[in-house]
């Protein structure tokens, strides 16, 4: 383990009164939320740091990775990782593969696609959240490393996330997966592209998958209101980033009209696959996230909602150093497990 993370770790065991002295005293308070005091002593350490906005594309997405490897604990012992390309929707995309130990016959699956804003993360920022999923869903995992932007814009991502979908259905038997207890989840940008594969399946006329798994997931750009104001500054996700990936990721404004880009602007949400949902009370996408459900919830589609109250954005990368955010990891692993059969 580096020093830094030596640090890190050691800071986030102390008693909780003291890394809120260290947090500058006062609990942060949102909306009738009292923010975790290790979430807050992380933003009050992030407020620090350049901003991501004033960097290059490759300067922010090292800084994200190396800031995320400091928060996550390690992959499950118990899963096995396999890395493999699979076809995308324009080349040759990177995966890994998740095998629970002691694995026999056809297991369900999960396609599942990280955040970043479809700008940074990959492979590794997810890597220990999809060792849990495996592990407690008994389930295998495909990680999927969509195209990122500014290389690669609107819609490459979606596109991305839709082809491996179609692949991993159609070679299910031969990753050892049953079809008929297939997901798609992700967190973030990943919730956002999982719905919108749902969406693309359904006007396609293909079959939904068993359940999707959205994890405080961008639903609706043109969104301004709500959580988008209350908690505009909270790190590590201030409406300035969320713009800036935005910026990055779309052609133009008229992008975030389309349904693919706004998954909530869809006029008919009817028979699209059952979904979990999971936001932080700490998150600008908090509100998207819950409208989303009460939207699907409308048209029939059953939802089961959960609001992490006292974490943040990217909790999902924050095992190794929040205990709150381990236990909801956990809570989401078990949903989904349920929801796969």
């Amino acid at each position: 383990m580096g020093l830094q993370k030596l640090i890190v770790r050691t800071l986030m065991k102390l008693p909780e009164s003291w890394i809120l002295k260290l947090a500058g005293g006062t609990p942060v308070e949102i909306d009738g939320r009292t923010m975790d005091p290790r979430i807050q002593l992380l933003a009050a350490q992030g407020a620090k740091a350049p901003s991501m906005t004033t960097l290059s594309i490759e300067e922010a997405r090292k800084g994200a990775d190396d800031g995320l490897a400091l928060l996550e604990a390690k992959p499950r012992r118990t899963v096995s990782i396999l890395s493999r390309t699979i076809p995308g929707a324009d080349g040759e995309l990177h995966v890994r593969i998740y095998t629970p130990a002691g694995a026999t016959g056809p297991l369900p699956g999960i396609v599942y696609y990280h955040m970043g804003g479809c700008v940074i993360g990959n492979l590794e920022t997810c890597n220990t959240f999809c060792s849990i999923l495996a592990d407690d869903c008994r389930a295998i995992v495909v990680s999927v490393d969509y195209r990122l932007a500014p290389e690669h814009k609107f819609p490459a991502a979606m596109d991305d996330a839709v082809a491996s979908f179609d692949w991993v259905s159609e070679n299910a038997a031969a990753l050892g997966i049953d079809p008929t207890r297939m997901g798609v989840g992700g967190d973030s940008a990943g919730g956002w592209l999982s719905a919108v594969v749902c969406q693309v399946r359904k006007a396609e006329g293909k079959a939904q998958p068993k359940a999707q798994l959205l994890i405080y997931p961008a639903t609706d750009l043109d969104s301004k209101n709500g959580s988008m104001v209350s908690c505009a500054e909270i790190y590590p996700l201030p409406t300035e980033i969320m713009d800036w990936f935005m910026e990055q990721f779309l052609n133009g404004p008229e992008d975030a009209k389309d349904p693919r880009a706004s998954p909530a602007h869809s006029t008919n949400m009817s028979g699209l696959a059952p979904a979990i949902i999971a936001t932080a009370g700490f998150d600008v996408l908090r509100d998207q996230g819950e409208a989303y459900g009460v939207k699907l919830r409308e048209a029939g589609v059953p939802v089961t909602y959960r609001c992490y109250d006292t974490l943040s954005h990217a909790f999902t990368a924050f095992s190794g150093a929040v205990p709150a955010a381990k236990t909801a990891c956990e809570e989401i692993a078990r949903d989904m497990a349920r929801a796969l059969g």
